[in-house]
């Protein structure tokens, strides 16, 4: 008799209707992983700033058409869940493999989660996050959340972002919108990904290290004569933040007369970041400044390639010595960024 083999897929979360919008912007100003300043000072930041937020927020989440005004990421994540255990079902049927969703700042929570893989009782869980880059403000935020509510053994898939057929998938997303547009010409490749204080990054996170070293891969399964640029979206308050800013890519470029091709490499599903600031805002930027056209390149979502990746990286961490690995097996990232599990894992 197999396995019982519990899958915890780690996310942001979005808010499922209008009227939670606002809450679900407190839950998310109110982590210290994303204020980093006392509790009683971020506790009120994260009241002002979803207050203030929030009717401009309402008006994006609209803008996606989804039922009760609120997000499709849930969705997109509870088919991606699905996928992924048809294809390790495939691939391990003598064990019997489950999902559970875990988002971060609203329903199902990290606690919600946690609750229903102890009531399954399983052998072995797997923390699998749906962010492909490691950072300390999203999977390192759900890890520790996670600790917080789980006392169980797990193990832990970190990072995957050097992984061939997640970078395989990215470059077929790509090259394929560029082919639908009519193979055009003068192109310029925008590969955004969210943003992050400066700050942040200078105190060892590796987000930014993982997601330059992934789309220097990456370019390397495109056309040579494609202009290509790594920039940064999503940028909120008054720090200073980690760039170049997208928004102004895409006017320079438009400014130049490209086409503009915007992939999201840091984004595995659809949501207001893709589907409204890269889908709509910036869209509205390129027209204004006379780009040639602006095209953007879908999330990878269910992708077979994608969810390949995830198999692979699922079987490899159930099958390791260590409970806690990445795509390259041990610690992928130079040793300055020190904010990362292997780190902590080795600090006394």
């Amino acid at each position: 008799m197999g396995r019982r083999i519990a899958l915890v897929l780690f996310n942001l979360g979005g808010p499922d209707r209008q009227e939670n919008i606002r809450p679900f912007l407190e839950n998310l100003f109110k982590d210290p992983a994303i204020i980093r300043a006392p509790s009683p000072v971020r506790f009120l930041l994260s009241r002002f700033i979803s207050r203030t937020r929030a009717p401009a927020v309402r008006e994006n989440y609209a803008m996606m058409d989804q039922p009760g005004g609120g997000s499709p990421l849930l969705p997109e994540t509870e088919d991606q869940a699905e996928a992924l255990v048809a294809e390790l079902r495939a691939r391990a049927p003598e064990d019997e493999f489950r999902a559970f969703i875990a988002m971060r700042y609203w329903h199902p929570f990290t606690h919600e989660a946690a609750e229903a893989v102890r009531a399954w009782s399983p052998d072995e869980v797997i923390l699998l996050p749906l962010y492909p880059q490691f950072s300390s403000t999203t999977t390192g935020s759900s890890l520790g959340e996670w600790a917080k509510v789980y006392e169980g053994q797990v193990r832990t898939l970190c990072c995957y972002p050097f992984n061939g057929d997640f970078i395989e998938a990215h470059a077929r997303r790509i090259l394929d919108c560029w082919k639908s547009a009519g193979e055009p010409g003068n192109v310029k490749l925008l590969m955004s990904a969210h943003g992050l204080p400066e700050s942040v990054v200078k105190k060892g996170d590796p987000y930014q290290y993982q997601v330059e070293e992934m789309t220097r891969r990456l370019v390397e399964k495109l056309p040579s004569d494609w202009e290509t640029q790594v920039c940064y979206q999503s940028r909120v308050g008054p720090l200073k933040w980690i760039g170049p800013d997208t928004e102004e890519e895409v006017r320079a470029a438009a400014v130049d007369g490209k086409t503009i091709l915007i992939a999201p490499v840091a984004f595995v599903s659809e949501h207001i970041e893709t589907l409204v600031e890269l889908g709509e805002e910036y869209r509205e930027v390129a027209e204004a400044n006379g780009a040639q056209g602006y095209h953007t390149v879908p999330a990878l979502g269910t992708d077979a390639l994608f969810i390949k990746a995830l198999a692979d990286e699922t079987l490899a961490t159930l099958s390791a010595d260590a409970r806690l690995r990445s795509c390259e097996g041990g610690r992928l990232c130079p040793t300055e960024y020190g904010d990362c599990p292997f780190a902590r894992e080795a600090a006394p």
